[in-house]
């Protein structure tokens, strides 16, 4: 009997100088960067914590927290790779992932097809089940401020035969 199930994941962090910005395991040229305990790649930090939730895991803080010195500047596809392993020793394994990421600047569209790509290698899935879009917030709110960016992430995992 296949098993499947689905997860919602989501993400913030604040927009600072003097911090390289990655989105989706990709360095974006910005004059900014985002501010976190890792690499604060909101985009990866979203997938995972719809992957853990799908598999009822907790969540990326209860596996990864940012008290734990192992993980300070970490590379978030790390993490990815970490939570994937939570997620096949529980016997899931990555169905598909819907993804969006709320940005005023930089324009995101021109990177979408390298993040999917480098998404789809550290989970060991084809691109095609790797979907990013971008979306502004029409200028409103902290996103429309420029003061940070979020993600959010739907996840769909299958135990079992597929």
């Amino acid at each position: 009997m296949m098993n499947i199930r689905i997860g919602l994941g989501y993400d913030v962090h604040r927009l600072v100088e003097g911090r390289d910005l990655w989105l989706g395991g990709v360095r974006i040229p910005h004059t900014h960067g985002l501010l976190g305990h890792s690499d604060a790649d909101v985009l990866i930090h979203a997938i995972c914590d719809a992957l853990l939730g799908a598999a009822n895991l907790r969540d990326i803080g209860f596996h990864f927290p940012d008290t734990a010195g192992e993980y300070a500047g970490i590379d978030s596809k790390i993490l990815l790779r970490k939570t994937l392993a939570l997620l096949r020793e529980k016997g899931y394994e990555v169905g598909n992932i819907d993804a969006t990421i709320c940005a005023e600047h930089p324009k995101l569209n021109p990177h979408i097809p390298q993040m999917q790509q480098t998404l789809a290698e550290v989970m060991g899935i084809p691109v095609d089940d790797v979907s990013i879009k971008a979306t502004t917030t029409e200028r409103l709110g902290f996103t429309g401020r420029e003061e940070g960016i979020s993600a959010y992430a739907v996840a769909l995992v299958v135990k079992g035969e597929k």
